[in-house]
């Protein structure tokens, strides 16, 4: 029988590489504001998109619709979000960043783009442009 090594099988590094990255930034927007990955995933793709449903904010970040839920309700409670039934059919709700939740958004904008270049100058101009190039090769093969 055939043995897979995980440590040198692709998708598995990706998948450890991503999740320790998250890891390592999840301590700025935890020790800041006290948010959960899903949180700001939240926080984040409403910042970034504006008024979105719950089911497009699970789309574009990749998560759960329990997660989106618990996330948007843990942000409601803070009074960083609010939703708004839309006219046509009740069952859809449009989330929006209140003026406290667009403030926290602003104040993590630039502590992430800092963590980000902070992240990439741990490697050499070759390696940046690798792994850039690299992973939009990736996605643009997945169809992501």
């Amino acid at each position: 029988m055939e043995i897979l090594e995980l440590e040198s099988f692709l998708p598995y590094r990706l998948y450890r590489l991503a999740d320790a990255v998250s890891r390592e930034f999840s301590k700025i927007y935890r020790d800041r504001h006290g948010l959960t990955r899903p949180e700001w995933r939240t926080l984040s793709g409403l910042g970034q998109r504006g008024t979105m449903t719950a089911t497009a904010l699970g789309e574009q970040s990749a998560m759960h619709k329990t997660k989106v839920s618990r996330a948007v309700a843990e942000l409601e409670r803070r009074r960083w979000l609010v939703r708004t039934t839309y006219e046509n059919d009740r069952r859809v709700e449009h989330l929006a960043l209140t003026k406290a939740g667009l403030a926290a958004y602003g104040e993590m904008v630039p502590l992430a783009k800092a963590f980000e270049r902070e992240l990439l100058e741990r490697l050499s101009t070759e390696e940046r442009t690798a792994i850039v190039s690299g992973v939009a090769a990736l996605e643009g093969a997945l169809g992501e």
